[in-house]
């Protein structure tokens, strides 16, 4: 009977183990799964993708500027190259191919900020988008040229909870797989023992 249990224990860890290693492979094979310190486990991040909004930066010899497209407007920034002062209150326009957009001076955030809905459309498009910016202020002007990098939209996140969904979906599948093979299998090894019982009992009998 110490043989049999013994035999039996070591089958059942053996199943148990299949059905685990099979969950595994599933899901640190599938798209979105992640490891114990939340990392990526299927591959490294696409090209394009980032987590910070897309930026630019443009200087002459008298003004430097920084813009970002972000919350539904182009915002920028812009000093004096020399001082590193606040250029406030001057004319911007931005210039994207053929289409043309002013910049208004916001005094509460100290940017000018372009909210044109074609304009911005059309900046929001994936690639290198070249800009020229004219600068008036006061008796002054200048041009900037700056180059925009859009890329391409990441994952939504209704893409995450389908990724996360399949794998929860991985989980109970292999759970319940795990638990089927473990339970054939001591059935399996019961019926055997049974049978051998019957066959010594017959022979003792005879």
């Amino acid at each position: 009977m110490n043989k049999q249990s013994n035999v039996l224990m070591t089958l059942k860890r053996f199943l148990v183990l299949s059905g685990l290693t099979v969950l595994f492979t599933n899901v640190s094979a599938s798209p979105g799964a992640h490891g114990p310190n939340g990392e990526h486990l299927d591959g490294a991040p696409k090209a394009g993708a980032t987590s910070t909004n897309p930026r630019f930066e443009a200087k002459s010899e008298a003004y430097e500027l920084v813009g970002r497209l972000q919350g539904g407007e182009l915002s920028m920034f812009i000093n004096r190259f020399a001082t590193n002062e606040p250029v406030d209150g001057a004319k911007v326009e931005v210039e994207f191919g053929e289409l043309k957009a002013t910049a208004p001076f916001h005094s509460d955030q100290g940017d000018y900020a372009v909210a044109d809905e074609s304009f911005l459309k059309a900046l929001s498009t994936p690639g290198s988008h070249a800009l020229v910016i004219t600068l008036v202020d006061g008796n002054e002007s200048d041009l900037l040229d700056g180059t925009l990098e859009v890329g391409k939209p990441t994952a939504t996140s209704g893409d995450a909870e389908h990724g996360h969904g399949h794998n929860n979906k991985l989980i109970y599948g292999g759970l319940a797989l795990a638990a089927l093979l473990a339970a054939g299998g001591t059935g399996w090894l019961l019926g055997r023992s049974a049978s051998k019982r019957n066959v010594s009992v017959k022979g003792g009998t005879q």
